[in-house]
Order: C-alpha cells, then sequence, then structure tokens
C-alpha cells in the first residue's frame, strides 16, 4: 500500500501463513518469512510486485523475523535450529554462508543500524545492541523497564521500541546508546506494538491492537489496526482500513 494507506494490493496468494516483510534497500524486492505444509517456517525472497518467490533457507527449524542490511548484501533472521530458543543469523542473500550472530538466549527480531554495523533485537524482555565489528553486546533496557521490538531512526541517532514499563503496552523513544528513554505513545485503548521509523525520519508506523496480556510468545487472535504517528506533532493517522483477525 502506499504510505496514506491507499493502493492497497496483495503481493501473495498461497495457503502459507506469511509475514514480518522487509524491503531491500533500493526497493526492488521484499524477504520475508512464510510456512510450509508441514506448518515449518523458511525465509523467502520475491519481487516488490510479488512475483519471481525464491526460497532462501531450508532449515527444519523455524527461520523467522528477517531484516536486510543497508548495503543490501547480507539479510539477519531469528532462527531455533541450534537450541530451545532463539537465535540470531546471518545469511547471503542466496541463503548461503550462515553464521550465527547469538549463541544462547531468546533473542527477537533483528534490525541492522542505518550504517549497517550494529544490530538492535530483544533478549527476553530487554532491547539489546551487537556491535557486529567488535562482536559485543550492549543492553539499552532493564525489566521491568523493559523494551521489545526496536526500530533505528534513519540517522542511527534514536530507537523506538515498545514497552510495557507503565502497565499497558506503549511506544517509547531512547538514544542509540541507551540514554533518554521517553514514552512517545499511549493509545486510548489497546496496545501499541511492533514500530517501524519511516525513511524520512519524521513517523513512526505502528500497530494498534486491544489490550492484551503483554506477553510476546502468546499468539494474538485479536484485531489489529495499523497507523502512522507524525513525531513532530503527534498526529495520528489510521493507515489499514480495515482489520484483520
Amino acid at each position: 500500500m502506499n504510505a496514506d494507506g491507499t493502493g492497497e494490493r496483495q503481493l501473495t496468494n498461497t495457503p502459507a501463513a506469511e509475514g514480518y516483510p522487509s524491503w531491500s534497500p533500493d526497493g526492488k524486492q521484499i524477504v520475508y518469512e512464510a510456512d510450509d505444509s508441514g506448518g515449518n517456517f523458511d525465509v523467502y525472497l520475491m519481487n516488490a510486485d510479488g512475483t519471481n518467490v525464491r526460497r532462501l533457507t531450508t532449515d527444519s527449524h523455524r527461520d523467522v523475523g528477517p531484516a536486510w542490511s543497508p548495503d543490501g548484501l547480507r539479510i539477519a533472521f531469528m532462527s531455533d535450529r541450534v537450541g530451545p530458543e532463539f537465535d540470531v543469523f546471518l545469511m547471503d542473500l542466496d541463503g548461503s554462508h550462515v553464521t550465527a550472530v547469538t549463541h544462547g538466549g531468546t533473542n527477537w527480531f533483528p534490525q541492522f543500524s542505518p550504517d549497517g554495523t550494529k544490530l538492535a533485537f530483544h533478549v527476553g524482555r530487554d532491547v539489546n545492541v551487537f556491535n557486529l565489528v567488535t562482536n559485543t553486546m550492549a543492553p539499552l533496557t532493564a525489566d521491568p523497564a523493559n523494551g521489545m521490538y526496536p526500530s533505528w531512526s534513519p540517522d542511527g541517532t534514536r530507537i523506538a521500541f515498545m514497552s510495557w514499563r507503565n502497565g499497558k503496552t506503549e511506544l517509547f523513544t531512547m538514544n542509540a546508546d541507551g540514554s533518554n528513554q521517553a514514552r512517545l505513545l499511549s493509545m486510548p485503548q489497546g496496545s501499541a506494538i511492533d514500530p517501524r521509523w519511516s525513511p524520512d525520519g519524521k513517523s513512526i508506523v505502528f500497530v494498534n491492537t486491544p489490550e492484551t496480556e503483554p506477553n510476546p510468545d502468546k499468539p494474538e487472535t485479536l484485531a489489529r489496526v495499523i497507523y502512522s504517528l507524525e513525531i513532530a506533532t503527534g498526529k495520528l493517522t489510521r493507515i489499514s482500513t480495515s482489520t484483520r483477525r
């Protein structure tokens, strides 16, 4: 769809459950997750118009939550292929040269920094940043002042995330080093989850759901609506025209 919610068009039409799309830096391709007939998830790649679908991973475990590197050469994703919990991995665009970034714990939904040198993801209930140059990890939040689903600002100086530190799921921002954590948005009704920064840095797109138990491991079955928040003014714009259950 367009940024204002118009021009919505369906790109896939399969029996599979498909989700977590990530645009290539040049806007010509989309990487995403999908399950097969046996319910196992893998990472797939397609053109931006939905054509030329290619399967990138074929592991018997779950490979999900892909994200594109800024240089367009690598894809980060999470997988439970080496243990009972999810670790973060990197691979080339053809699915080759898979390497583990983390080893143990529960590591969720990696996102590259704009310069490609770092990955932000949540470990358990806290936002962490992994430096791909020094191979070091830095925790940015500390449960119960928790943070999840981080998203980098285009200039790399800030990170948006969701937290239920105040008793409901709200949107927060912080500096890239974890300082200056501040609430950005609390919806009048329901939870604000899964924030994503716009390329121009002026807005954050997120999903609003009816208030539910803040548990990322619990499947969501309630209706969801996509909104855009204009950061400077606080203006909310509903993007999705229909709800999904």
